[in-house]
């Protein structure tokens, strides 16, 4: 068995330390990169243990989990709960609730404490260290323990803290800037990790301009699809349907803008809304549907199977992606494996996903999201276009086998530059984040 400060050859097996603080994959990018990733870096032939907090990740087999329990305050039948006296072990559970009871989100800075607290009792188990967008003060102590670190940042999360308050009014400006006051700790680490992968140019200019990290380390690796999944069924397309797969309530997710565009097809047409997502009961996506009188013609969609999904996908005449801003989107490609014809919003990173395979609209105008979604709804031929484009570009450029290579190649990078090669913080680079 090597050391941790011992170098593998480069066709021998790493042993992966792959941490993520929260990993469910209907929690978003961050965990459906974890579960494709990990399969496919065991399947190379490495041995990846998985550390996470609550939600668990679902994991196929081949990696191992082990889990680094929270007190789970943000769950979703019980959200922002006061945990019993008797949960509290230590005083990161202190230091958790703490932050949550002062409005402030506590999960990357506690999760990060305890995977540092793991990892020194178990330094020479691993051969690399692997932050899944963690970016919290305990990643910069593993270095110290003689681990190489690496780092994925699927997007900055200073751009969802800049659109939220710029939509907030009043005192939740106050609570939203509390809530993102961990974006600027993601700042300060980023700068000072090693190697940092991303799925975008777009998302490197994101992270160049918001995070000011060094240019030499960032490294663009665009994410994959499990076409097992999703590909084209031979049943027909309902007629009239439409699917977006986001979370309904986040506003850099533009459900809303959604919404007003589907109201107006819904006055001289009969179509059907899929959001795969949950609304807070009498939050804003609920508000906004009781006050577009869109009644059931709207359908929200949580805890799915994978294969459910894909089916679904596969079964809808038009795909949407309404976002204000992605740093990659899996759904947008998820929905070109499928075959499902795709309009898109004009922003981040989907132009550069998409190319010539889907409609792009302006982001945030309902008017331009309506008039594409009507001229692609008349025009089968259109259709029929986008879904042989999509096809296409999925099968050249996005498959997880791919991702997992060429994150080895990273990893074996960073072995080979040792811990500390990266860590230390770039001169004049500690006021940045202000």
């Amino acid at each position: 068995m090597t050391t941790a400060t011992e170098v593998p050859t480069d066709d021998r097996p790493l042993r992966v330390a792959l941490l993520s603080y929260r990993s469910k994959p209907h929690c978003g990018g961050q965990g459906i990169y974890l579960r494709h990733v990990s399969r496919e870096l065991a399947a190379l032939g490495h041995h990846v243990e998985v550390y996470s907090g609550q939600p668990y990740p679902e994991l196929e087999p081949g990696p191992q989990l082990l889990t680094l329990p929270s007190l789970d305050l943000y769950r979703d039948e019980d959200p922002f709960r006061t945990p019993r006296p008797s949960e509290i072990r230590d005083w990161v559970d202190l230091l958790e609730v703490g932050m949550m009871w002062t409005a402030a989100f506590p999960e990357p800075l506690t999760f990060s404490i305890r995977a540092l607290r793991t990892l020194r009792a178990r330094r020479a188990d691993f051969d690399i260290v692997h932050d899944n967008q963690v970016l919290a003060y305990g990643m910069l102590g593993i270095p110290r323990l003689g681990l190489p670190l690496v780092t994925s940042i699927h997007h900055p999360i200073s751009v969802d803290r800049r659109i939220e308050l710029a939509q907030a009014r009043g005192f939740s400006r106050v609570t939203k800037r509390r809530w993102y006051s961990f974006v600027r700790m993601q700042a300060r680490v980023a700068r000072r990790v090693g190697p940092i992968m991303t799925g975008s140019e777009s998302s490197r200019d994101d992270i160049l301009r918001d995070f000011k990290v060094a240019p030499e380390n960032i490294r663009v690796i665009p994410l994959g699809v499990d076409t097992r999944l999703f590909y084209p069924r031979a049943a027909p397309r309902v007629p009239g349907s439409l699917i977006a797969v986001a979370s309904a309530d986040s506003p850099v997710k533009g459900i809303p803008t959604l919404l007003r565009a589907f109201a107006k097809l819904a006055t001289e047409r009969d179509v059907s809304l899929t959001v795969v997502g949950k609304p807070a009961p009498g939050g804003p996506t609920e508000k906004l549907i009781g006050e577009l009188s869109l009644g059931e013609r709207v359908r929200f969609v949580t805890g799915i199977s994978d294969t459910d999904l894909a089916e679904l996908v596969a079964s809808t005449e038009i795909a949407v992606v309404p976002s204000l801003y992605e740093g990659f989107s899996l759904p947008a490609v998820e929905h070109m494996a499928s075959g499902t014809p795709l309009v898109a919003s004009r922003t981040g990173a989907l132009p550069e996903v998409t190319g010539d395979a889907a409609v792009l609209v302006s982001p945030g105008d309902p008017e331009e999201l309506a008039a594409a979604l009507r001229r692609l709804q008349d025009s089968p031929a259109e259709r029929e276009r986008l879904s042989a484009a999509a096809l296409e570009r999925v099968q050249q450029r996005f498959a997880w086998q791919a991702v997992a290579k060429a994150t080895v190649a990273e990893y074996r990078k960073a072995i080979a530059a040792g811990p500390d090669a990266g860590s230390s913080l770039p001169t004049g680079a500690g006021d940045a984040d202000r």
